[in-house]
């Protein structure tokens, strides 16, 4: 019953820990040890008569697993040695222990690669005895507490050296009672764990690229360098244009109410004409304009006739392509002058050419 509840309490106080691997290291390990075990008390039970010669080597293998830094669990197959004696019959006794253990185990890091560790579980062994020299056989089987202690030094991030000290209590033959028994081993174990930690990313300097013509695009973009900071620029850094409009006043003379133009005031739509001739790909709109005097309705449809009456003088009389002039009437809505007076009525009451085409300018910023 006490066996069987050492095992339960040893399994079940594993259940709350979930492993985690820091690093990129694996939390599993594996390794094996070899050392000297002292069985006792040491010849001196109401069985044995005298000593014989110990055979005291002792080794192990196991698995462990990491639940985090500072806490684990292993599971091993033991073996304790041997140890021989001669009972009142003057036969030879040769005992020895071995079985597998599990148990939990801590660590302590400190100074850098070295740690402390503690440890303690269960052995569940099988004791044998192989008497006069294997003439008599009896084996009996039980499950012993241990202890332990250790100092490790880590010699890379896999492999790793430790010296160990166990206790072992109750190694007990218990079948015919002949054997009661400790133990105590000294040993050195050697573990891998598996995985590789991470390297940490390698610190990029920032690559500060220059703007030498301060455009706002770096010179690894700039396809146009040396651009006038004072230029409004596209995504390549080149400038960006538009189309110059040049603004001609007309002192086109219309009657009153009349949308026909007087002849004698046809000296500034001539030069007009002369510079869309000097200007192949310009093209011109005439707008006109009214005073605001009597119903806007009626303003507006005049300036329109009087903006497409300069329009016709300039296709008519002056040859220019009529796919380069259009007109527009805004009537009274863009007055130079607000109000009615006689100052505003005579600005107001005007024809203007804007011509496009001519050449591009940049946009400055």
């Amino acid at each position: 019953m006490m066996n069987n509840t050492l095992k339960a309490v040893l399994l079940t106080s594993m259940l709350p820990f979930a492993a985690s691997a820091a690093d990129g290291m694996s939390p599993w390990y594996v390794g094996g040890g070899v050392g000297i075990n002292n069985y006792q008390p040491n010849c001196d039970q109401k069985t044995m008569k005298s000593c014989g010669e110990d055979d005291p080597y002792a080794w192990d293998v196991f698995a462990g697993y990491l639940f985090n830094d500072y806490f684990g669990a292993e599971l091993g197959y033991r073996d304790l040695g041997r140890a021989q004696w001669v009972d009142y019959s003057n036969k030879l006794n040769d005992v020895g222990a071995k079985g597998m253990n599990l148990g939990l185990v801590a660590f302590w890091p400190f100074a850098g690669d070295w740690s402390l560790s503690a440890e303690a579980g269960a052995f569940n062994y099988i004791i044998s005895n192989n008497k006069n020299y294997g003439s008599e056989y009896y084996s009996d089987n039980g499950v012993a507490p241990y202890v332990g202690a250790g100092i490790g030094y880590n010699i890379t991030d896999n492999l790793k050296i430790q010296a160990k000290y166990r206790r072992y209590e109750n190694l007990d033959e218990d079948k015919w009672k002949t054997l009661e028994m400790e133990s105590n081993y000294w040993g050195l174990e050697l573990s891998y764990r598996f995985g590789s930690k991470s390297k940490p990313a390698p610190v990029v300097a920032p690559v500060i690229v220059a703007d030498s013509d301060n455009d706002g695009v770096t010179d690894d973009m700039d396809q146009c360098p040396n651009t006038p900071s004072t230029h409004k620029v596209d995504a390549n850094g080149c400038t960006i244009y538009q189309e110059a409009e040049d603004k001609f006043d007309i002192e086109a003379k219309f009657a009153t109410n009349s949308a026909t133009v007087q002849e004698s005031s046809y000296g500034d739509i001539k030069e007009l004409a002369e510079y869309m001739s000097q200007h192949p790909n310009a093209e011109v709109t005439i707008s006109g304009h009214a005073s605001n005097t009597g119903k806007a309705d009626y303003n507006m449809a005049l300036s329109e006739r009087r903006a497409a009456a300069v329009a016709e003088i300039l296709i008519n009389e002056y040859g220019v392509a009529s796919s380069k002039v259009s007109s527009k009437g805004y009537g009274i809505t863009q007055p130079l002058i607000e109000g009615s007076s006689a100052e505003a009525n005579e600005a107001n009451r005007r024809i203007e050419a804007h011509v496009t085409g001519t050449e591009e300018v940049p946009v400055l910023k």
